[in-house]
């Protein structure tokens, strides 16, 4: 008698409802003002009014939540002295926040922020989204990254959801 499981197909990426759709923009925009520097009201303009639902050179962007947009990507900008140490102190010692990758900076400080924010909607729900997202973006180790950090996150800002 043999153990042999078959092997787990590889997960698909779910197709983007108008929030997941607005928190992957929430990350293009952070990524895009931490690169280039750009103002806020200026990025946040630039989204709702060229990418979100649009089409920009060949790429057809999704139609997204832009409250929800504006919504991540205000909060984590006013709160990036808040986030920044909680996600630094979660990661490995030997591997600080500004040494990883700016895009997945991104999502981790997008998702801590509507973990301590954002009460309407769970907790795993939010770490199944910036999942989602990291997908869309990496395919080594960076999804388990997220996935870890978020949840041992997840735990400590919302431990009541946790339980039992």
């Amino acid at each position: 008698m043999t153990d042999e499981r078959p092997a787990a197909a590889p997960r698909a990426v779910r197709p983007a409802n108008k929030r997941g759709a607005a928190r992957l923009a929430a990350v293009q925009a952070l990524y895009q003002m931490e690169i280039g520097g750009g103002e806020i009201a200026d990025v946040l303009a630039e989204f709702e009014m060229f990418r979100l639902g649009q089409e920009l050179d060949g790429d057809e962007y999704r139609e997204a939540d832009a409250v929800f947009f504006r919504d991540i990507v205000s909060g984590v900008v006013a709160e990036q002295r808040t986030i920044d140490p909680k996600i630094h102190q979660t990661l490995v010692e030997d591997w600080p926040l500004k040494r990883i990758d700016v895009t997945l900076r991104e999502i981790l400080r997008a998702g801590l922020f509507e973990l301590m924010r954002r009460r309407d909607v769970p907790a795993k729900v939010v770490i199944a989204e910036y999942l989602d997202v990291a997908r869309a973006f990496f395919v080594e180790d960076e999804p388990r990254i997220v996935n870890a950090v978020l949840d041992k996150l997840a735990r400590e800002v919302r431990p009541q959801e946790f339980e039992g």
